[in-house]
């Protein structure tokens, strides 16, 4: 090859590399594939606060081998907590500033709750270190449980946001709103403050809704709209959302218990979701519910809930 032909070969290569950058990034920012690892562990209904029954490493030993980037607990007790904590800095999640996880108590600890061994609520955990977080109180349901709506920031990446949450079970109706209503609507006024701020969240939880509920509307994107799922008005997918295999537009089933509403294809409910607003969207994205697992000690399974484990890929800011 002569000299010439060797300069626009190389040319030409770089070329091709600069359309590649183009095209998965955005503002300076590449494109950015996240793994969120969501489980409503049921700490202190099954566990009754208990460390060293097996929960935590069943949860861990589940985040290792997923390969998860984020984590969202809920019905997390305090001592579980730090427990899972322990054991992910252990095994290399960082431990330097800004360390990886946080806690948001929904309940102060009291002699019936977590075997009378700290507080109670939701946490996450992030493979990359944490910045700046803050749990935003979502309105009352009239119980003694204060939830929260717990974000924190890549400390790296500050314009990125993890949350999590843990919406109410109560419909009790206050000022025309059903209680779990007014909490949806909070979290909602939330992200929409997120996105119009021009940053990038996922948000993970047990939203106490089956897809299909009208209360799950105006999350759900009109693109997301199926016979199972139908009417949405909002900005979101949600990660299990396009499996086919599944109930296209609902998904997979994650709650053991009483369903609610009989779930449209039959079978038990899914109340878990890890959302994401459509906007942000940079490539295809997916998720499973995860098998229950069966190793703690006392317990014919770990959790009345399957984990939710999705992927996807992210325009970033």
């Amino acid at each position: 090859m002569s000299g010439r032909k060797a300069l626009l070969a190389v040319v030409v290569a770089l070329a091709a590399v600069a359309a590649a950058l183009s095209w998965s990034g955005r503002n300076g920012h590449a494109d950015r594939t996240f793994r969120v690892w969501q489980w409503n562990i049921a700490g202190n209904a099954l566990h009754h606060g208990a460390v060293d029954d097996g929960l935590a490493e069943a949860a861990v030993d589940s985040i290792r081998h997923r390969e998860a980037d984020f984590v969202s607990l809920n019905e997390v007790c305090r001592g579980q907590f730090d427990r899972m904590k322990e054991l992910l800095a252990a095994r290399g999640w960082p431990s330097g500033p800004g360390t990886f996880a946080r806690f948001a108590a929904t309940r102060a600890a009291s002699p019936g709750l977590c075997g009378g061994t700290g507080d109670y609520g939701i946490a996450l955990f992030s493979r990359d270190p944490l910045g700046a977080s803050r749990e935003y109180v979502l309105p009352s349901d009239g119980t003694a449980e204060h939830r929260r709506l717990l974000c924190a920031a890549l400390r790296d990446e500050p314009r990125m946001k993890f949350c999590t949450v843990h919406i109410t079970t109560s419909n009790a109706v206050r000022s025309g709103v059903p209680a779990n209503v007014r909490q949806l609507r909070a979290v909602l006024n939330v992200l929409d403050g997120f996105d119009a701020a021009g940053q990038a969240y996922l948000i993970a939880g047990d939203f106490n809704a089956q897809p299909d509920y009208a209360r799950l509307n105006a999350f759900y994107a009109p693109s997301a709209s199926t016979a199972a799922n139908p009417a949405n008005t909002g900005s979101h997918r949600e990660l299990d959302d396009a499996d086919r295999a599944h109930c296209p537009g609902y998904g997979q089933w994650t709650a053991l218990g009483t369903p609610g509403s009989a779930p449209p294809c039959g079978g038990r409910a899914k109340i878990d979701e890890i959302f994401v607003r459509e906007s942000r969207l940079a490539g295809p994205y997916a998720a499973v519910a995860l098998t229950v697992p069966t190793s703690c000690r006392g317990l014919v399974r770990c959790s009345d809930h399957r984990a939710l484990v999705g992927t996807v890929r992210l325009r970033m800011p």
